[in-house]
């Protein structure tokens, strides 16, 4: 089967012929159908994170059922949403609701399968899901209604969940709240999404490409604005000189942080989606944290319980009361998915998908 592998820190993905294990007891062989390029999968491939080479990479995915290994529960022919981040249920965060900080999770990827030339390799996130097939744990893979289309259906395991999650279970925004999303890829037009179905208002969005503002409209902002150093001043001329009541930072670095500090106001909250770098530090001074009496939080994979939560999503896609056509920037097939990491890294569009033939 044919999969897009990344050979080393730096170096070009380019597609492969691999070869994955037979599903064993409590495993899947799963026909990908759709798989979002993410900036987590750029993280892999320029060292952000430190993944082991070489790497299928890919993580966002829906598919069906073709092969069960023994003790699996779900039949083949069943529609599925992958889960990243599946949980143990038995380790003490699960134990106690919070099922996104698992303690089995974590690993940027884990061996799997082989090369042509039959050298052993790695898969993103227990997944490696732009490939043709990937095998998986039976608990990483939700059901979902037949019928999704499937470039959407496959933003719902990681872009959707984790906007989706910031919105509702971290930052529990109500109607009538003021909201700003920095950074418009596929998690911040999904929170842009979110934040309209909360009934939020006014919904400000910020990139530094002007371009998204289309796109950030679509979604569910009520205003675009450019990420220059007149942003702050700008948010509180919109919300009579306080500041949003939260700021979504979903780039993932301390001076886009530090900007959604700055837009916030008095008492507000900031929840950090994007995932930084290890050195990439944040200095905010002990006065300033105490006077402004805003929240500092970062939300893990939406905060969320896949298991629950991509059913409830899916369900409100297949009836209509979830629109997510205006974060697929474009489908692509398989070979041309360097190109289009190439775009995303370079910013254009939110979430490019690989989409494979039935």
């Amino acid at each position: 089967m044919r999969a897009l592998v990344v050979r080393g820190r730096g170096a070009t993905p380019a597609v492969e012929e691999v070869r994955l294990p037979a599903p064993g007891p409590g495993e899947l062989r799963i026909r990908i159908r759709a798989a979002g390029l993410c900036h987590s999968d750029l993280a892999m491939v320029h060292g952000t994170l430190t993944p082991g080479y070489p790497l299928v990479l890919g993580h966002e995915a829906t598919g069906v059922v073709v092969e069960i290994g023994p003790g699996t529960a779900l039949p083949v022919g069943t529609p599925v949403v992958l889960n990243w981040a599946p949980a143990c249920r038995d380790c003490w965060h699960c134990r106690h609701g919070e099922p996104w900080l698992c303690v089995a999770n974590g690993a940027a990827s884990v061996p799997r399968g082989e090369t042509a030339d039959g050298e052993p390799m790695q898969v993103t996130l227990g997944l490696g899901a732009l490939a043709e097939e990937v095998v998986v744990p039976e608990r990483a893979a939700v059901p979902v209604p037949a019928g999704l289309p499937p470039a959407q259906a496959a933003l719902l395991g990681c872009a959707v969940l984790t906007g989706t999650g910031a919105v509702r279970n971290t930052a529990r925004v109500a109607a009538g709240e003021s909201v700003a999303v920095i950074g418009l890829g596929g998690v911040g037009l999904a929170v842009l999404t979110a934040a309209r179905r909360a009934g939020a208002a006014p919904i400000l969005a910020v990139d530094v490409v002007a371009a998204k503002r289309e796109l950030a409209l679509a979604a569910g902002a009520t205003d675009f604005l450019p990420a220059d150093d007149a942003l702050s001043r700008e948010i509180r001329a919109r919300t009579d000189g306080r500041g949003v009541d939260h700021a979504f930072e979903c780039v993932g670095r301390a001076a886009t942080i530090r900007a959604a500090w700055r837009a916030t106001r008095r008492g507000g909250a900031v929840t950090v989606v994007g995932m930084g770098g290890r050195d990439d530090l944040l200095s905010l001074s002990a006065m300033e944290i105490f006077h402004s009496a805003r929240t500092l939080r970062s939300s893990v994979y939406g905060s969320t319980d896949p298991d629950r939560e991509v059913p409830e999503l899916a369900a409100a896609l297949a009836a209509g009361d979830l629109d997510l056509a205006p974060l697929v920037s474009g489908t692509v097939t398989l070979a041309e998915a360097p190109a289009a990491l190439d775009r995303l890294a370079r910013g254009e569009g939110a979430r490019w998908v690989v989409t494979f033939p039935d």
